[in-house]
């Protein structure tokens, strides 16, 4: 039988097969394989014995939340109360552009902003949005929930930015556990403990263990210049990493308020630290 894995706790696995759910272990030959399986995995079943027996293909996957077959990355990302990170956002958008990923911004927490902060956030949001990526808060979920009609999402972002929250707004039934922001750590405390696919009217949902830190170290340089797309399209020079070339025009668009300079700073640290 052919179903989705729908949840993952521990080595158990949830599979999904036309609205009948089965509690699953994958056979020992995923493990000589080295391959596990993923919470979003098409799979075939014996619902007999209750094993996963073989992995289809996958369009694509997530390491950091682990999870495959994705259309959409929605990045819930908190502008206070967890403060603002847009090392963590342009880190998460690297990630997803690489795979292949339609990548979606939620901003959280608006009410919490002064009026000089909501005018900042303002810039930020028309930056991102004159890269051609959706930009939504969550003081207007009807155009975000808009936007993932007939999708498979993964909400993702950092620790308390409110994703189980905006889950629970979407599904009243769902009765997912929210905590306070920590107020010795100054970040989210975690409430999502493993990955599950959630259905929202036509789409399938997944809320993720909340990190507030994610590794580049599998990309190379060039893989992670590839992501920026904006730099790529404002130098004449093909092979230009943006950094130390003396004739490099992304440099003056940064001088210039053109181009976002934490995005340029963000850029930096990435290809830094893979050198």
């Amino acid at each position: 039988m052919k179903g989705t894995i729908v949840r993952q706790i521990s080595n158990l696995y949830t599979v999904d097969v036309d609205g009948n759910l089965y509690q699953c272990r994958a056979r020992g030959k995923f493990y000589h394989d080295k391959l596990t399986p993923l919470v979003g995995d098409k799979v075939i079943i014996d619902p007999n014995n209750n094993y996963i027996l073989e992995i289809l293909t996958r369009r694509n996957f997530l390491k950091r939340p682990s999870i495959a077959n994705i259309d959409v990355c929605a990045i819930i990302t908190s502008t206070k109360k967890p403060n603002l990170d847009l090392n963590l956002l342009d880190r998460l958008l690297t990630l997803v552009i690489h795979n292949k990923i339609r990548p979606v911004i939620c901003f959280t927490k608006i009410d919490l902003l002064t009026k000089e902060e909501k005018q900042n956030l303002q810039k930020i949001i028309k930056y991102y949005q004159s890269l051609e990526i959706k930009v939504f808060t969550n003081q207007k979920l009807k155009k975000f929930t808009k936007d993932l009609k007939k999708q498979t999402v993964v909400l993702t972002g950092q620790t308390g930015a409110g994703k189980s929250t905006l889950l629970n707004k979407l599904n009243k039934n769902l009765l997912l556990e929210t905590k306070p922001i920590s107020k010795a750590l100054g970040r989210g405390v975690h409430t999502t403990r493993h990955v599950e696919l959630f259905k929202y009217k036509t789409s399938l949902i997944a809320d993720t263990p909340g990190f507030s830190s994610l590794d580049l170290s599998k990309l190379t340089p060039q893989e992670i210049k590839n992501t920026f797309s904006e730099f790529n399209e404002n130098c004449e020079y093909h092979d230009c990493m943006h950094l130390l070339e003396p004739n490099c025009e992304v440099k003056s668009l940064v001088k210039k308020g053109k181009i976002l300079e934490s995005r340029y700073l963000n850029y930096k640290k990435f290809i830094e630290v893979r050198k």
